[in-house]
C-alpha cells in the first residue's frame, strides 16, 4: 500500500488480470482489507492520468514490485506515467 497526499492506494503489480483486481471490479469496489484487523473498504479505481505519482511512491516502497513493473526506485514521473495504463491503482476509501 502506498500513501500519497494522505490517501491510501493499492497497486496491482501483476496488472489488470490479477485475481484480486478482477474480484474488486466484479464487486464494484467493495472489499475487505486484513492487516492485523479487518477493515471494510471501497476501492475506487484511479484514472490512468492520475496514477503516475502513486506508482512513483509505490516503487519506492515495494522492492518486489520493481521487476514486475520494469522500473526502479529512481524512476521518473514520466516513466511512471508511461506504465500507468497497464498498472491498476485503487484509492482506499471507507466503506459506504
Amino acid at each position: 500500500m502506498a500513501v500519497v497526499g494522505g490517501q491510501r492506494y493499492l497497486v496491482s503489480m501483476l496488472g489488470g488480470d490479477a485475481a484480486w483486481v478482477r474480484n474488486v471490479r466484479a464487486a464494484h469496489g467493495q472489499a475487505v482489507l486484513r492487516h492485523g484487523r479487518t477493515e471494510r473498504v471501497h476501492l475506487e479505481e484511479v484514472a490512468v492520468p492520475e496514477r503516475g505519482p502513486v506508482l512513483k511512491a509505490y516503487l519506492g516502497l515495494a522492492p518486489g514490485a520493481r521487476a514486475h513493473l520494469g522500473l526502479g526506485p529512481d524512476a521518473t514521473l514520466a516513466q511512471c506515467h508511461a506504465i500507468a495504463p497497464r498498472v491498476p491503482v485503487f484509492r482506499v476509501r471507507p466503506a459506504p
